[in-house]
């Protein structure tokens, strides 16, 4: 009888034991199934229902299918990183509603298609470094409302609208370093909304230009707005849309000859944009202010000099007036005594006759 109740009581451990595949190791107690570095080629089959994380990261995996996944629903965390993976199926992560770490970094992928994320929107995880991502879908901010680390550093990445990432009201960390940014007049509005997270709080590694040249291993961020001078004049609402976190219908995009990509491999298309100024002059608010000082100083010494010259004129029409009359009360005093000498020479000479 004991035995028996003892065997009964082993009964879910060696089920659990049995549903794990020869090429995996299972932990029981922490539901995880480790099958890392096998050099396996496709997903193992008859993974436990009861796993809640599954390690698949250093085999040669290549492609993701639809039904990958089906047998654990209740994943919460998965690791493929540094396999070879270049095809995602859409619904390659269906029926993982409960999945919040995924680590998919170190592999070959090229695109992610909107639907693939519609059925992991609990992520709060997302590692997506060291593949060939040339852009990110259009429902992206919509998938991942509760994400809070996202990796995109060592990709192929030259733009980034700010409409993928606004809506990511939880994100805390963001890696964008080691991607070929095109400092342009499209990445405007990227800049203000790295620079808001960043005041938030958010955590954020880097984002260095490649191209142009003039800005070359330049932080985005740290590139003064003058810069943009030339995008700003011919473009006053798609700045204004940017600062007030406007609509994107609502931003007007300049026009002009597309310049030659340093990555022609890659599919994307380059939209028409307009290149800083190659000798800008920006107008920078210390030499404005040190204009203004001087012209200030200049008209204050030339008004002095007006005032003297003034003051000088009226001292000497002064001066010569006053000499003018003592001249002429000179001329009158020797007039006077010539006219007194005369009388008397005439009172004289009537006397003598």
């Amino acid at each position: 009888m004991r035995d028996l109740i003892f065997a009964l009581s082993l009964l879910p451990f060696l089920q659990s034991v049995s549903s794990c595949p020869k090429e995996c190791s299972c932990d029981a107690h922490s539901n995880l199934v480790d099958c890392h570095g096998r050099g396996l080629y496709d997903i193992p089959r008859k993974l436990p229902q009861e796993a809640l994380e599954l390690h698949l990261h250093d085999n040669r995996l290549r492609s993701l299918g639809s039904t990958s996944f089906r047998d654990t629903p209740h994943l919460q965390a998965l690791n493929l990183a540094n396999n070879s993976i270049t095809v995602l199926s859409p619904s390659a992560f269906l029926g993982l509603r409960h999945l919040r770490v995924l680590n998919l970094a170190n592999n070959s992928i090229r695109e992610l298609d909107r639907r693939l994320l519609v059925s992991v929107r609990n992520i709060t995880v997302l590692d997506l470094s060291f593949n060939s991502l040339s852009g990110l879908p259009g429902a992206f901010s919509e998938s991942f409302h509760h994400l809070t680390h996202l990796s995109l550093h060592h990709n192929r990445l030259t733009k980034v609208d700010r409409v993928h990432l606004e809506a990511l009201d939880n994100l805390q960390v963001l890696d964008l370093k080691a991607n070929p940014w095109r400092c342009d007049c499209h990445l405007i509005g990227l800049k203000l909304w790295l620079e808001t997270f960043t005041f938030r709080g958010g955590v954020l590694d880097s984002a260095v230009c490649v191209q142009p040249p003039l800005l070359q291993d330049r932080d985005l961020r740290l590139i003064p707005y003058e810069l943009f001078h030339s995008c700003m004049i011919t473009s006053y609402s798609y700045l204004f849309a940017n600062i007030h976190y406007l609509d994107s219908k609502h931003r007007s995009f300049l026009s002009g000859p597309a310049l030659p990509s340093p990555h022609p491999h890659l599919t994307e298309p380059i939209l028409p944009e307009c290149e800083p100024k190659p000798r800008p002059r920006p107008a920078n608010y210390r030499h404005a202010m040190a204009t203004v000082v001087i012209t200030g100083v200049v008209c204050g010494i030339v008004c002095l000099m007006m005032l003297a010259a003034a003051v000088y004129g009226c001292a000497y029409a002064a001066i010569n007036a006053k000499y003018q009359r003592e001249l002429k009360m000179k001329e009158k005093e020797a007039g006077g005594g010539e006219g007194q000498k005369n009388i008397q020479e005439d009172e004289k000479e009537p006397l003598e006759g």
